[in-house]
């Protein structure tokens, strides 16, 4: 009888790795299945950029989002957000490929603020109808496909619905939703295939509910919108927690993570937590009960980005300390948790140009498991990231 044997080894990086990153150039469609946790715009260049070396990246995405068009269908559809999906979707989007410009447009159209209901609803009846100019550049099957999927919008709409200011994007996602007997995924698929993304996008829960944020002072906020300093101000005291709540403010039970989402974990080449929104963005996604134990059981490298910045939810908040609520969190996902190398390889940063941490928080964090990678990161434009230095220390660490 034969033996399987389990084998581990330590691998050395050089960072950059030209050759890999010329390897995944040439043929991306074969390229590393780098593994995002966001939600949010933070990604978006990114997204853009990752096409031309990967086209399995993997993108799992908050749904609690509670501002902007989202809001509105969030009100009286009762689903997750589809705004930052929508989004992500279209950053993955490839340009090159006959018809997607056109479908890429009406997308990404927003039906104007300053016009009455009235016409909005009539704008929605063209494109329905096919009558509209935006519908009428998109080929078949893709133009009925579309269609459809507006026309089941229109038809479950409800009265006081406000069109000022919708992504017709989102109408279309939410039609498919209504039309699929409420199920989010064969949507994403379909919208995903109609605009070939290079690369998958899903929720890390198909849920309906808010984020509930405490604060040192004792106050508590729900809303994510209401705590980002986005569309509102951002609260004077510093976030301490965050919880999953129904629309009331109620808690809810723990939400359980769906055995298809564990999967793209357990097979991510690369688990990356990126810069964004540190709370709402990054590790709203470690509400999710059994995300951490996905994550802790894959043996590829996982890596943190920190913010450069201002990020409202970060106040406060050092380097190290924001290693530790990361690993706080992601252990809270988990049923056993584990040492913090589990959840935790790199510390992704640039010294030089933007990120605080010091010797001594160096080699404690060292001391942990978790490896400090100082690289160029900053381009010329200062407390920024740039999208392809990042990518490629990234891809040379896979």
């Amino acid at each position: 009888m034969s033996r399987t044997l389990e084998v581990s080894y330590l691998k050395t990086h050089r960072l950059p790795n030209k050759l890999a990153l010329a390897r995944y150039a040439a043929n991306p469609a074969l390229g590393p299945k780098v593994l995002f946790f966001s939600g949010g715009s933070a990604l978006h260049e990114l997204s853009q950029k990752i096409i031309q070396y990967t086209h399995n990246s993997i993108h799992l995405i908050t749904p609690f989002d509670s501002g902007g068009s989202s809001a509105e269908l969030r009100k009286h559809f009762k689903l997750l957000a589809v705004g930052d999906i929508r989004h992500r979707i279209m950053a993955l989007a490839d340009p090159g490929l006959k018809g997607n410009p056109e479908v890429y447009q009406l997308f990404a159209t927003r039906l104007p603020k300053d016009q009455p209901q009235i016409s909005l609803v009539e704008t929605l009846r063209q494109m329905i109808e096919g009558r509209h100019g935006l519908i009428r550049a998109v080929s078949d099957p893709m133009r009925k496909i579309i269609r459809n999927h507006l026309y089941y919008f229109y038809k479950k709409m409800p009265e006081g619905f406000d069109l000022r200011g919708a992504s017709v994007g989102n109408l279309i996602l939410v039609g498919g939703f209504v039309n699929n007997h409420r199920q989010i995924d064969p949507v994403i698929y379909l919208f995903s295939r109609l605009i070939e993304a290079r690369g998958v996008v899903r929720p890390v829960a198909a849920v309906d509910l808010q984020l509930l944020a405490d604060f040192e002072d004792g106050s508590s906020i729900l809303g994510q919108h209401r705590f980002t300093g986005k569309e509102s101000q951002a609260p004077a005291s510093k976030l301490v927690k965050l919880r999953l709540a129904n629309n009331q403010g109620e808690p809810v039970p723990p939400v359980k993570l769906k055995d298809k989402v564990g999967q793209f974990i357990e097979r991510a080449d690369l688990i990356c937590y990126p810069m964004g929104s540190f709370f709402s963005s990054l590790t709203a996604n470690f509400l999710v009960a059994g995300v951490g134990d996905k994550i802790s059981a894959n043996p590829c490298p996982k890596i943190y980005v920190p913010n450069l910045g201002l990020d409202p939810e970060q106040k406060g908040y050092e380097v190290v300390q924001l290693v530790d609520r990361l690993l706080e969190m992601l252990k809270a996902s988990s049923r056993y948790p584990g040492w913090d190398s589990d959840y935790l390889n790199f510390l992704l940063i640039d010294r030089q140009k933007g990120h605080q941490i010091n010797k001594a928080q160096i080699d404690q964090l060292e001391s942990r498991g978790i490896q400090v990678v100082d690289a160029e990161l900053v381009g010329d434009r200062p407390e920024k990231i740039e999208e392809e230095k990042l990518l490629e220390v990234l891809l040379s660490l896979v």
